[in-house]
């Protein structure tokens, strides 16, 4: 999975992170329709093997943080599904998801995608309201060099009123 499309995962997996199909007792959190920002933040990003000037240039280019804006409908809102659309984002689909628990405000999710490089494993952690979210995504994997490689993001969401057309 390259760069774009990880940053795309992010923000779409903050985006999805109040949705699902929870057994919870407390049920599934909704997010609530109109605007939302979110803003992506890289953590940590380490490939094995890259060399250290390429290395410390990714990690500059990646210490800003990214926001996206997105108006969502009610209609949207209330057909959210997390694992089908993180699967679609992943670029070649073929994930499966070993854990998918959304619900009472708290999200846990994890499972592996088939991609380019290989397979990825996947995390996604954190809480969601109605008109926040903030999610923390790690990835495990090989890299397009074939090392090993992890990237984790923090995205936060929140809800900033109606949507402007």
């Amino acid at each position: 999975m390259d760069m774009k499309k990880l940053i795309t995962f992010a923000a779409l997996g903050v985006a999805l992170a109040a949705a699902g199909c929870s057994k919870s007792a407390d049920g599934p959190v909704k997010r609530e329709a109109g605007k939302w920002t979110t803003e992506v933040k890289v953590e940590k990003f380490d490939i094995e093997g890259l060399p250290p000037e390429l290395k410390a240039q990714m990690q500059q280019q990646m210490a800003t943080s990214r926001t996206f804006d997105e108006c969502l409908t009610a209609e949207q809102a209330a057909k959210e599904d997390i694992a089908g659309d993180m699967s679609k984002a992943s670029g070649s689909g073929g994930c499966t998801w070993t854990k998918n628990n959304v619900g009472g405000g708290k999200i846990d999710i994890a499972g592996s995608c088939n991609g380019p490089s290989g397979k990825s494993d996947l995390a996604m952690t954190g809480t969601v309201a109605e008109k926040n979210t903030d999610v923390t995504i790690t990835m495990k994997g090989k890299s397009p060099t074939g090392g090993n490689m992890e990237v984790v993001m923090r995205a936060t969401g929140k809800h900033v009123g109606a949507c402007t057309t």
